[in-house]
């Protein structure tokens, strides 16, 4: 055995050389991308329980994912590749009919990452996401106040709004669709209804939706300053009704038979979030409430992660196209504060000043985070303001709209 020969053989085929070949440096910028990420998620705090998965995610597909000509002068990923984007541009295809939506072509030639990725394409992680937010959430302050579903409805606005800005930039319906949805502030939904319509814009369009959800406390304040009033932000709200057990009991059956008759494309975010609910509600399964809120939620996390970090893979994600949905995600979230002030502010008017505008803006779905901005705020104009609950009603409303509008994009783009 020739040592030296050996040697040049293993540098030639490794990923340093790998670098300077086929657009290699791709790669190399996503390596210095991941490695900002995991600053913003470990340093910064950023959503780190799922930033710090997606990226090592990324980190981990752009040093194994390169490529090399095959007989027929295509490139092909390399054997060692965790993820092969070439693997998945198939199964996407329907003129390929060996590998279209062929999941065991998946599990037979993927690496690993391509295996965990399943679980995101079949729906798997964000459906059982859904299932512990449920477990975890309160939805007392909904049951006391139901005028809270206008708040979270209104808090759609920006998905429609970012929606027809994607489609003025030129992207189809169905992209449109899944950049827009960026604008609920719920992670789980973008990338549910992405892998659903758009899933060559996963990468950017979670970390995006993700990103800004963590940028909430950011975000959301100045907006909030800008459209209402000091009068408006000191207004204290009255404590609402206690609601009964039974109430709290009937309420995920009731949702989840009303929104899956109306739009069954709902049926697994919405089904699964009401049955965690009911699981936490029952008081008598507090073990599953418990394995769901903790172990299970941990568990589809990490898989969650590290799955949507594969995606950021450099020959799809360094394109125009994720600049622009970056932009239209920053959009998206502050026209759904935008719609949700402009409501609450209409609230306030229709109750004769009992009703504080800045709950509005926590009928985005990032909870608790929104709730909390709006108590941070209201307690800046008055420190004997405590909307927390209140701003509760419209924070988990905008969880089931979020959904809904999900699943109404869904119906429309999806066939």
């Amino acid at each position: 055995m020739n040592i030296l020969e050996t040697l040049q053989k293993l540098l030639a085929e490794s990923g340093f050389a790998m670098m300077f070949q086929n657009g290699g440096w791709r790669n190399l910028v996503m390596i210095v991308v991941s490695c900002v990420l995991l600053y913003l998620g470990i340093k910064k705090k950023f959503e780190p329980l799922l930033l710090v998965g997606i990226a090592f995610g990324c980190l981990l597909v752009n040093v194994s994912l390169f490529f090399v000509k095959d007989a027929s002068g295509n490139l092909v990923s390399t054997a060692d590749a965790l993820y092969h984007t070439d693997l998945w541009t198939k199964f996407l295809d329907p003129n390929n009919t060996e590998y279209y939506h062929n999941f065991g072509a998946i599990l037979k030639e993927g690496g690993f990452l391509d295996i965990l990725y399943i679980g995101v394409k079949a729906g798997l992680y964000p459906s059982l996401i859904f299932m512990g937010v449920g477990a975890m959430t309160d939805f007392g302050p909904l049951i006391a106040r139901p005028s809270s579903l206008i708040l979270g409805a209104a808090a759609q606005f920006g998905v429609f709004f970012a929606f027809f800005g994607a489609n003025f930039l030129g992207f189809t319906g169905a992209q449109a669709a899944s950049i827009g949805i960026i604008g609920g502030a719920d992670g789980p939904t973008a990338i549910y209804l992405t892998t659903k319509l758009a899933p060559e814009l996963l990468g950017p369009i979670a970390v995006a939706a993700y990103s800004y959800m963590a940028l909430i406390p950011m975000i959301q304040p100045p907006i909030m300053r800008a459209l209402t009033t000091k009068k408006e932000r000191e207004t204290v709200m009255t404590q609402a009704r206690e609601v009964s057990k039974t109430e709290k009991i009937i309420f995920p059956i009731v949702v989840t038979i009303f929104c899956v008759l109306l739009l069954p494309s709902t049926a697994p975010l919405i089904g699964c979030l009401m049955l965690g609910n009911l699981w936490r509600e029952c008081g008598v399964t507090e073990r599953l409430s418990d394995t769901v809120q903790n172990a299970l939620m941990n568990i589809v996390t990490v898989f969650l992660g590290i799955s949507v970090g594969a995606t950021m893979a450099g020959d799809q994600f360094l394109t125009l196209q994720t600049i622009y949905i970056v932009a239209l995600g920053l959009i998206a979230f502050a026209f759904s504060t935008i719609g949700g002030l402009l409501v609450g502010k209409i609230m306030y008017k229709l109750s004769g000043g009992k009703i504080n505008p800045l709950i509005g803006s926590a009928g985005v779905s990032a909870v608790p985070m929104a709730a909390r901005v709006s108590q941070i705020e209201g307690q800046k104009a008055n420190p004997k303001n405590f909307l927390l609950m209140h701003a509760m009603g419209p924070n988990v409303a905008g969880v089931i709209g979020s959904a809904i509008a999900a699943g109404f994009l869904l119906k429309v783009f999806g066939g």
